[in-house]
């Protein structure tokens, strides 16, 4: 079978969603994305896009598009939080030359996917709210407004509170991990480069890198705190709590600090891979199947990642049913591996007295004696894909 002339409806009109449907509408497919928003917005705040996730993107022809829009990264520095001495560095350039790495502001990234997607005939209808999936049948989608829409194949990529997931899955209870994350954009006043910049303190840790063109900087803070926030990343924080809970951060994170204005709050919740990720004709991608947390920069590249495989699979299979669940089988160890990771990646920005000083120490002597290695170790999650090729963009 081919996906070529397959009615796919795509729940969701995300990072993941809207990859999806440039991956099968390339392939032929008469796609169409739901979208609960009543419009695409400039909302979010800045992503990683690693090698892995930028090889879909390379292989859709957008390369240059997400140079254009981003900034490469040129490596990862761990700071000590009270005065912002390097402790060790994560050099791309030099130790990984052959691989690119990209800060990108969402909204832009979701923008360029739109514009592709639209551009291959993908249909985009947006306000529409999903209550329910028929999974056991012919599947469809059942809208709070208007006529149930049928499809040869239902996709959901609608994130953490899925609509799709509930059809193929019983409700779980994700469990609050006991950290909280403030998300803000402000000026580039401390003129940083264009690396990621890590400060590491006891319980809590700040990431720091420019976006667009060097002007802004996405701020990611991490902390420990018994008290959760509501899950979701649009949650409006307090920009002095978030200055007092990093009061004793020095170096450049104070002087980014006093700049926020407008910050997001959200509560970290470990959520467990999707049991199941297909039923018949029906199946899941991104956040609605492995929610991650950020602790490894994967969840859009993950997203993407999914994206190519799902529309692979589809487009070799004899039905929609044996190319969804061989996407599956394909996926999930991979999902699985980086979200173990990402679980248990956390610990290492947060550690107290008398653990921090061997730590750093022994940071410092791989970052000074073995670069490579600090560099090379998670080879693993960004050579994955690293060969993928089009063989429909001739």
């Amino acid at each position: 079978m081919s996906i070529e002339n397959q009615s796919v409806l795509i729940v969701g009109a995300g990072i993941g969603g809207l990859a999806a449907a440039i991956a099968l509408a390339r392939r032929g497919a008469a796609v169409t994305v739901l979208e609960e928003a009543a419009e695409i917005s400039e909302v979010g705040a800045g992503l990683q896009i690693t090698p892995n996730g930028g090889a879909v993107l390379r292989a859709f022809g957008l390369a240059d598009d997400l140079a254009w829009r981003s900034m490469r990264s040129t490596g990862v520095v761990l700071r000590h939080h009270a005065k912002g001495r390097e402790i060790a560095h994560l050099d791309f350039e030099q130790y990984a030359p052959d691989l690119r790495f990209y800060f990108v502001h969402r909204a832009d990234l979701i923008a360029l996917l739109q514009e592709t997607a639209q551009a291959l005939g993908v249909r985009l209808l947006l306000n529409k709210h999903v209550i329910g999936v028929e999974a056991d049948q012919d599947p469809s989608i059942s809208l709070a407004r208007g006529a149930d829409i049928d499809a040869d194949i239902v996709l959901g990529a609608d994130g953490l509170h899925s609509q799709v997931f509930k059809a193929l899955n019983e409700a779980s209870d994700p469990f609050f991990t006991g950290q909280v994350a403030w998300r803000a954009i402000v000026p580039n006043s401390m003129g940083l480069r264009s690396q990621a910049q890590v400060f590491m303190g006891p319980g809590r840790h700040l990431v720091a890198y420019p976006l667009r063109d060097g002007s802004m900087v996405n701020l990611v803070a991490v902390m420990e705190r018994k008290a959760w926030a509501e899950e979701g990343w649009s949650t409006g924080g307090d920009a002095d709590e978030l200055r007092h809970a990093f009061s004793m951060f020095g170096g450049d994170v104070r002087g980014l600090l006093s700049s926020v204005e407008d910050v997001a709050l959200w509560g970290l919740f470990r959520h467990e891979v999707a049991r199941h990720w297909c039923k018949g004709r029906v199946g899941l991608l991104g956040d609605a199947a492995h929610p991650t947390l950020p602790f490894m920069a994967q969840g859009a590249n993950l997203a993407l990642e999914d994206a190519w495989e799902l529309a692979q699979c589809l487009d070799a299979a004899v039905t929609p049913e044996e190319g969804l669940k061989t996407y599956e089988g394909l996926r999930r160890p991979r999902a699985e591996r980086v979200v173990a990771a990402a679980n248990g990646n956390a610990w290492k920005f947060h550690l107290k007295r008398p653990f921090a000083a061997p730590a750093h120490f022994a940071l410092s002597y791989l970052s000074k004696y073995r670069p490579e290695k600090l560099v090379r170790q998670f080879d693993w999650i960004y050579r994955h894909n690293e060969m993928l090729s089009d063989p429909r963009r001739q």
